[in-house]
């Protein structure tokens, strides 16, 4: 079983057809239980960071799902802003702290070329940096779909999966031990977006 996490913010039923697709059983869920039961966890995410930190909280959730995540190994993948709270900070509309899983903060992008729009909305390539089981049958040019106006910035470049280069670098994938994060949308990125799930779905 899958559990999307309902915290109010996110396309949690995009992701979730996206995952009954690849013919995985899923549910939408706010409450921990089902999150202890759940095989892996998907944390998604559109939005403001302080928003979602604020749902967290008030769902009662950081604390539990913290230790589910980084005590018990639960595997879990955060899309988009799900990926950016699992960083330590973000500077978002003010100083926010995040859930801490990852050593990084999130910030806002930044573009070398001013022609470049923020956010940046649309189809990119990944850059694949890492050997990873979530890039299994993934082409190096494959594209994405992105939606953002902040990313994380990895401290430890060996989290650093996938980078994107829009007018400058900017971490796209990432990965520690359980913990698995995408700034693009797997659930909007069509055959390849698919294949990036199926591998987080099915791989240990």
């Amino acid at each position: 079983m899958i559990v999307i996490i309902n915290y109010g913010l996110g396309n949690l039923f995009s992701v979730l057809g996206a995952v009954e697709k690849l013919g995985f059983k899923a549910k939408i869920s706010s409450k921990i239980k089902d999150m202890e039961k759940a095989d892996k966890l998907i944390l998604p995410g559109v939005g403001a960071f302080s928003d979602g930190m604020k749902n967290l909280h008030e769902l009662g959730l950081v604390e539990p799902l913290t230790k589910l995540v980084v005590e018990n190994k639960k595997p879990i993948l955060g899309i988009c802003l799900g990926c950016q709270l699992m960083a330590k900070e973000s500077d978002e509309f003010g100083h926010n702290q995040g859930l801490g899983w990852i050593d990084g903060s999130v910030i806002r992008l930044e573009t070398e070329n001013k022609e470049l729009r923020v956010p940046h909305v649309g189809w990119d390539e990944l850059l694949q940096r890492k050997k990873s089981t979530l890039f299994e049958g993934i082409p190096e040019d494959a594209l994405f779909y992105y939606t953002h106006s902040f990313h994380i910035k990895c401290k430890n470049v060996n989290d650093i999966l996938g980078e994107c280069d829009y007018g400058g670098l900017f971490t796209a994938a990432f990965c520690h031990n359980n913990i698995y994060g995408t700034q693009f949308h797997p659930e909007k990125s069509q055959l390849h977006g698919l294949n990036l799930l199926r591998n987080f779905l099915e791989k240990r």
